[in-house]
């Protein structure tokens, strides 16, 4: 029988989309959605089912990006963005409906945008990231997503809204500078084998050692990277793994 194999840490987690905060807000705002639409906007319209669609759009592609982000910052990145830009349609189509029918859109400064915002607090402290903890930051804002007024939960919507692309901003930022200091996941599997294979030097016949140059500066391994900007950027090439100290490189 064949020995099972090692267990080992996946270079790049992922999986845990039920846990940001951008993620529980989305739920927020696709569930509060679908009610919004059942009471206040007819059923064989299309704006019924393209606000619905935005509204899932927005949350199943944070799920799906922070999956992708297994094996790819871009793909992570380029869903995230699409989360982010179906949130912003949505938030137009709220906008749109309390324009056309001459109903008050709150001012940030306004008590009652102060009050939804300060429930965020009260999330927070929800800790469950199962569907029992969406089921429970959706009760905190019940009153006001099924409030009798369309006025109420439209308003209450955009600040949720507002508040889902504020984290998504911060999480692409995020995303971005990891991708600098750090690389894609070509640029980190190959500094992951340079860390395995410098456990146990004792071996130099290694036929894989031609696949990792050394520095022609200072002789360390070296490391695949990504050309950020100029005429290269998008590109890959060979850097030392001593850098910025060194900063040693090679063409592919």
């Amino acid at each position: 029988m064949n020995a099972p194999l090692p267990k080992h840490r996946r270079l790049r987690p992922s999986g845990g989309y039920r846990e940001l905060r951008s993620f529980q807000t989305a739920t927020l705002i696709y569930d509060g959605t679908w009610h919004f639409c059942e009471r206040f906007i007819d059923r064989r319209s299309r704006t019924h089912d393209q606000m619905v669609q935005a509204a899932r759009s927005g949350r199943q592609n944070i799920a799906e990006g922070n999956h992708a982000g297994a094996v790819s910052t871009k793909s992570e990145m380029e869903l995230t963005n699409v989360a982010r830009g179906s949130l912003e349609e949505l938030l137009l189509d709220y906008q749109d409906y309390l324009r056309h029918r001459k109903l008050p859109l709150w001012p940030k400064t306004s008590r009652e945008a102060s009050q939804v915002r300060a429930l965020s607090q009260q999330v927070s402290a929800i800790t469950d990231p199962e569907d029992a903890g969406d089921r429970a930051r959706y009760a905190l804002y019940e009153p006001w997503l099924e409030n009798e007024s369309a006025v109420i939960a439209a308003n209450t919507l955009i600040c949720l809204i507002h508040q889902a692309n504020y984290l998504l901003d911060q999480q692409l930022s995020t995303l971005e500078q990891q991708f600098i200091e750090t690389g894609g996941f070509s640029e980190q599997l190959a500094a992951a084998r340079i860390a395995f294979r410098n456990k146990d030097r004792s071996d130099q016949s290694d036929p894989t050692d031609q696949n990792f140059p050394n520095c022609p500066q200072c002789g360390k391994l070296m490391t695949l990277r990504t050309a950020r900007q100029g005429k290269k950027a998008g590109t890959q090439f060979w850097g030392c793994t001593g850098y910025p100290e060194c900063q040693g490189a090679v063409p592919l």
